[in-house]
């Protein structure tokens, strides 16, 4: 059996570093070397719940083209279980704008047509083998939201959903584990308390970047988190010693990928949370997107580290 199917979310980001994310005057500006990277939700969750040593496959449509032949490539390298089909509109790219701070800003092309899908020949095989599965925001995996079998917890990440928009209902109601981002919320909790009064979540985790999070139990209160400092907290261990962020690109997905593994092995809410925070945090390490993926070898004496 594998421990988790990602189902949907691979594209190329290419990550341009600039001083700040505006636009100033004229009609150029001097950066860094602007870099291509494998990228996109699925494509983290996988890697770092690969790395984490978890049994994971993902499933997904590229292109026939020279970002799929990366994708191919850098899955080769990692071992990563890959499975897709061609989508005749390509792979999908993005455009991310990452500030001396690290943060970033995405501009994504979302050019698979509105009605591809992938096929329920091609998904349910992958289904019936998986304990959990990963269900990226991407479309064209909506209508496996209704074949994921019976007893197979469901996860889902909305990214910076504003509550409102239709795209992002179906995922969120149909998902035992939902995180999104708090970047577009005024008032995290209301959307996190519908989630829990119209679908069948039993955790809500809403991530909000340097100020930590929000997270809530089916049942429960809002409970408040807080990043994780890495120079305080973890600065016993020399593996951190050097850490600094750098760039945030794929740290909500690093979060979710220790969130998953924590549960997977049988953890607490409050330990997942910790597991997350960790690898979201050591996520932020290095340039790229997705290039730091904390082994589980180091997350466990991260964790211990915390206590």
């Amino acid at each position: 059996m594998l421990d988790i199917l990602v189902v949907g979310g691979v594209g190329v980001d290419t990550i341009v570093r600039v001083p700040e994310i505006a636009i100033g005057e004229g009609d150029s500006l001097g950066v860094e070397p602007i870099r291509d990277y494998v990228a996109h939700t699925g494509n983290g969750v996988a890697l770092g719940c690969l790395h984490l040593g978890m049994a994971t496959r993902f499933i997904d449509f590229i292109g026939d083209d020279e970002q799929g032949a990366l994708i191919l490539r850098h899955y080769e390298r990692h071992g990563l279980d890959f499975r897709h089909l061609v989508s005749p509109s390509g792979t999908p790219r993005s455009v991310n704008l990452v500030d001396a701070e690290g943060r970033r800003y995405s501009f994504y092309d979302g050019r698979h047509p509105a009605e591809l899908r992938l096929p329920e020949g091609f998904s349910a095989p992958h289904l019936a083998e998986a304990k959990h599965v990963h269900v990226s925001i991407t479309n064209v995996n909506r209508n496996v939201l209704e074949a994921v079998p019976e007893g197979v917890t469901v996860s889902t990440d909305l990214h910076a959903w504003d509550g409102e928009a239709e795209h992002h209902k179906e995922y969120a109601l149909r998902a035992d584990l939902v995180t999104l981002s708090a970047a577009r919320l005024d008032d995290p909790e209301k959307t996190m308390r519908w989630i829990l009064d119209n679908g069948r979540a039993s955790v809500v985790v809403a991530t909000d970047g340097e100020r930590g999070g929000h997270l809530i139990e089916r049942g429960g209160d809002l409970v408040r988190y807080a990043q994780v400092e890495p120079a305080a907290e973890l600065a016993s261990l020399p593996e951190w010693a050097s850490w600094a962020p750098v760039d945030s690109n794929g740290a909500g997905d690093a979060f979710v990928s220790g969130f998953l593994w924590a549960r997977a092995k049988g953890e607490d809410v409050a330990t997942a949370v910790d597991a997350g925070r960790v690898s979201g945090a050591y996520a932020c390490g290095e340039q790229g997107t997705s290039t730091a993926l904390i082994s589980e070898a180091l997350l466990v004496k991260s964790l211990a580290a915390l206590k």
